[in-house]
């Protein structure tokens, strides 16, 4: 290993593997496993990697040593609960798009009885949790007014509350106006797109109180976010961006135990960058906190199978599914709960 240089940063990507040692180590919270370790070292002027054995770091620099050791505890330290969550499971999050414009659902569940029915649904197949938005976030899409995305997504989650007490709410939005009025209905947790960086009040109205949230990384807005792709490195950018935004909430008095990460599959990344992204997944372990990972249906897929038809990403969505299980992956954001949840449940009696 050569001569640390200052301006080093390191990166731990946990190898699971299907064979135990007495050197073996597990994800946090998880059955899973790792005996080696992808070591990423990036400077100013380029980024290099190498594959260890745990048993091998104690050779290594004490800076390095160092540097690893506090990833790797991380990796293996138990994930606090979110709600009921304990993440010894996978979980599902259902999604449910009451907008005229989403890129798979958009229009479909307009009608508040429609909405309904849906969430009745996504329940029965087996979701966790149920996402909700009012505004589309796909690529190209324009901001809506709050009012509008109050009026779309409150009247749905209050009359949801009046009969279902229990189960788990999401609110998908990067407005704070409409994280405060979603939490007077006994929401469970919030979903920003914008990795907090939309709306300036986010992070103070979760400062003021307790609710989970998932820190999603966004490059830029939805109108602009595919024109203004530019990354060194995609994966350790955004590790970095995770890094950052965690840190900057502890200043501010919000407990690192409440947030979920998501890398953002689709939101500003070239089709090369997302494969990147979900191939080397696990490297975000090495931040401690639960991973969400929401690929489902998205054009990336229809760009490898050269076929721009939603209907027709159902097998790619699983296929990142089963990717994301073998990688520890803790929370799977989908359109599909029913296929979804059987695929875990083959995939967990085959494993």
């Amino acid at each position: 290993m050569p001569l640390v240089r200052r301006s080093e940063r390191y990166y731990v990507r946990p190898i699971f593997g299907k064979i135990k040692t007495k050197d073996s180590l597990f994800l946090g919270s998880s059955k899973l496993f790792f005996n080696e370790i992808e070591l990423i070292i990036r400077d100013k002027i380029k980024i290099r990697s190498k594959i260890l054995k745990i048993h091998d770091i104690k050779h290594l620099q004490p800076i390095i040593q160092e540097n690893i050791n506090k990833k790797i505890l991380n990796i293996t330290k138990k994930r606090k609960n979110i709600g009921k969550f304990n993440f010894e499971t996978p979980l599902v999050m259902g999604i449910l798009n009451v907008t005229p414009d989403s890129f798979f659902d958009g229009g479909k569940y307009l009608s508040r009885d429609n909405a309904i029915e849906q969430f009745k649904k996504l329940i029965k197949e087996g979701a966790d949790i149920v996402d909700i938005g009012g505004e589309s976030t796909r690529p190209g899409s324009r901001k809506i007014d709050i009012k509008e995305e109050i009026r779309r997504v409150i009247p749905l989650i209050s009359e949801i509350r009046k009969t279902k007490k229990k189960e788990f709410i999401s609110i998908d939005t990067r407005k704070s106006q409409v994280m405060k009025e979603a939490c007077k209905f006994n929401i469970n947790l919030i979903n920003d797109v914008s990795g907090l960086r939309f709306d300036k009040n986010s992070k103070e109205f979760l400062s003021s109180n307790k609710i989970p949230f998932v820190l999603m990384h966004s490059i830029s807005t939805p109108k602009k976010m595919q024109k203004e792709i530019k990354y060194e490195d995609v994966l350790l950018d955004i590790y970095d961006f995770f890094e950052k935004q965690v840190n900057l909430c502890e200043k501010i008095g919000i407990s690192k135990s409440r947030i979920i990460i998501d890398p953002g599959i689709g939101f500003g990344k070239t089709l090369q960058q997302n494969l990147k992204l979900i191939s080397n997944i696990a490297v975000f372990h090495s931040l401690g906190l639960p991973v969400l990972l929401g690929s489902s249906r998205k054009s990336f897929i229809g760009k490898i199978e050269k076929n721009e038809l939603y209907e027709d990403r159902l097998g790619g969505s699983i296929a990142t599914v089963m990717h994301g299980l073998a990688e520890g992956v803790q929370i799977f954001r989908v359109h599909d709960v029913y296929a979804t949840k059987q695929s875990i449940k083959v995939y967990s009696k085959i494993k």
